[in-house]
């Protein structure tokens, strides 16, 4: 959220998309969502939603769909994340099948506001879920993103280690 705020200003009220696994970054934008005051769209398989009990927790702005030129409509941020994570290594042919349509490319994001920013957590997969041409546009802030977070690790290291 820092990133979005460093580049846009105040999230609240705007309007995001994620595409891809409802995984555990997935999850945290549902929170995210709640604590900075903005709509979730969600488009993921069937198979892969986000935690139904927390979506539930959440429905009043958060959204699931399976057509992702539907989730980005509008949108203010789009956002993805890897197919297989650590862990998943061995289900990466199964999973490429099951989200093959969600790719983040340039066709999907003409569907975003024209300002609309493209983030993901890195490492990404190239050609998998975004394309190397919106993952090096001037509307990704994926680099921001990852400075932020080291920022914020260390921040965090320092707080445990001092207590």
């Amino acid at each position: 959220m820092q990133t979005f705020i460093e580049h846009r200003g105040n999230i609240a009220g705007k309007s995001v998309a994620w595409i891809g696994d409802g995984n555990n970054m997935c999850q945290s934008y549902i929170n995210a969502a709640e604590r900075f005051d903005f709509e979730l769209k969600i488009a993921c398989p069937a198979d892969y939603e986000p935690n139904a009990g927390l979506t539930a927790k959440h429905s009043d702005r958060v959204q699931i769909l399976r057509d992702p030129k539907a989730a980005v409509h509008n949108v203010d941020l789009v956002v993805t994340d890897v197919w297989a994570s650590m862990g998943q290594e061995g289900e990466h042919s199964e999973r490429l099948a099951c989200f093959s349509s969600l790719q983040v490319d340039r066709e999907l994001m003409s569907h975003a506001n024209p300002d609309a920013l493209f983030m993901h957590c890195l490492p990404a997969h190239r050609g998998e879920e975004v394309s190397a041409d919106v993952l090096d546009a001037p509307d990704s802030i994926v680099w921001d993103e990852a400075e932020n977070r080291m920022h914020s690790q260390k921040a965090l290291l320092e707080m445990l280690l001092s207590h």
